[in-house]
């Protein structure tokens, strides 16, 4: 068998589990199905694959830290790679920019190409899939998985199959009416979004149907530079690719398409109701999470993470609570959710993008309070981790230790800080948090100020590279 490189795709936001998933914190990185992410599963499924490479996950900047931590918490992978998009442009270069980055380790490995927030339920039968899709791909066919429809959904776009492998063609998502029909019809797979192929082959291809792409990404590659276990793209040259799917640009239109079918269990959680659909259930069809209290309620999803929820004569309804947010829909109407996040989008409300709870590459920080010319947050520092040296034109800090230890820079002072210690931070002040200890740093911040936002700052120093807000 030839040597599996997977690629995994990390990007997306995952809009319609909101308001668990956010901009900054989207589905690839909740841990929805398992105690760990759908990233981390993902990468634990790929590793008990034989022949295989240490991964490639493609990302965006944005999250470029919390994947970091989140591979890292795994402890099973001595080598991978994060590459890093400046901006995103759907499947299709990235993909290509992935290929281009993994030419070096031979044209002949095939390239098994995985979103990262899908479940697999059946790892054997993925496993025995992958086999299959290897042996197809080495023979030089671009190879998709197409999933044994288990009922009439709406969510997915379809494969139709022919004899053996071949692939008829792609069908968009249906309406109801239309997918009862396909799954009458007995030959039509849902398309899956997983694809395998060589590396040689996907170039062959991508040099045909789409060269500018591939030549954009090719030069965003070569542009590229390494940044510790990072290796960021050229933003100019990734600007200048066309934006595309890899379904549009190349499996509609290749004469070397084949299908893989396959029972995996298989979902890519793109909604409420299809988390419902693969999470365990009580006597009444409820999926429980949290500290939830239900009377005469049947066939919900009720999620619960920081308060007691609790509902009465409830049925095909959903109830999602989280810090700063709280969801109410029928379960059969969630793909609907989109909507609400088009308009915190349009909007500007930082529930469209942040948690309460925002997480940087230091650690966290949750906002307990905020109103006018003032906020409170709850400050945790990693072991051994630090702030940016920076300053605040508007706003003045007070910063309480709740536990652990804090070296802290203020002006022209350094000092250390023990549970119960404070320090002031006037407005103009360059400063720095810090935390020296083996546990967590866990302090209050008030903030009092004519203007609180994360972009007052100037940083002068930061062992992360960032720019902008801390």
């Amino acid at each position: 068998m030839a040597k599996i490189q997977p690629i995994i795709l990390a990007g997306g936001t995952g809009s319609r589990l909101w308001p668990l998933s956010r901009e900054l914190y989207p589905k690839q990185l909740l841990a929805l199905t398992a105690n760990t992410s759908l990233l981390q599963t993902t990468l634990l499924r790929v590793a008990h694959l034989p022949e295989v490479l240490p991964p490639v996950v493609v990302v965006g900047e944005v999250h470029r830290f919390i994947t970091l931590s989140q591979i890292e918490e795994l402890g099973r992978f001595d080598d991978y790679d994060i590459v890093l998009e400046p901006t995103g442009r759907n499947t299709a270069p990235a993909i290509c920019a992935a290929a281009h980055y993994c030419r070096e380790r031979g044209e002949d490995v095939v390239l098994l190409v995985l979103p990262a927030d899908h479940v697999v339920q059946h790892p054997d039968k993925f496993v025995e899939a992958v086999g299959r899709a290897v042996t197809l791909a080495g023979e030089g066919a671009v190879v998709t998985f197409g999933i044994e429809p288990s009922g009439p959904e709406t969510g997915y776009g379809y494969i139709e199959r022919g004899e053996g492998t071949r692939i008829l063609s792609f069908k968009e998502k249906p309406d109801l009416d239309l997918a009862r029909q396909y799954l009458a019809a007995g030959n039509y797979l849902w398309n899956s979004g997983m694809f395998a192929f060589s590396v040689a082959t996907l170039m062959g291809e991508m040099a045909h149907f789409a060269p500018e792409m591939l030549q954009k990404m090719g030069e965003a590659v070569a542009g590229g530079v390494r940044d510790g276990r990072f290796f960021r793209l050229d933003g100019e040259a990734m600007a200048a690719c066309p934006s595309d799917s890899i379904d549009y640009v190349l499996m509609e239109k290749t004469a070397r398409g084949a299908v893989v079918a396959a029972d995996l269990g298989w979902s890519d959680i793109g909604s409420w109701k299809a988390l419902w659909d693969v999470l365990d259930k009580d006597a009444q069809g409820n999926v429980l999470q949290g500290d939830v209290l239900l009377e005469d309620t049947r066939n919900c999803l009720v999620r619960s993470e920081n308060v007691l929820v609790a509902a009465v004569g409830l049925e095909d309804t959903m109830v999602v609570e989280t810090a700063d947010a709280v969801l109410v829909a029928p379960l059969s109407r969630s793909q609907e959710v989109k909507k609400v996040v088009e308009r915190l989008k349009r909007d500007a409300r930082r529930e469209f993008s942040y948690h309460a709870t925002v997480h940087r590459p230091w650690g966290s920080y949750t906002v307990l309070e905020e109103l006018p010319r003032f906020q409170i947050k709850r400050i945790s520092v990693k072991p051994a981790a630090k702030l940016s040296l920076q300053m605040h034109h508007h706003r003045h800090e007070h910063w309480v230790v709740v536990s652990g230890t804090a070296r802290v820079v203020n002006g022209d002072r350094e000092i250390l800080l023990h549970e119960n210690q404070s320090t002031y931070i006037p407005a103009g002040t360059v400063h720095r948090l810090e935390n020296p200890g083996v546990i967590p740093l866990e302090l209050i911040e008030v903030q009092i100020g004519s203007y609180l936002g994360e972009d007052d700052i100037v940083r002068f120093e930061d062992v992360y590279g960032r720019e902008g807000s801390r």
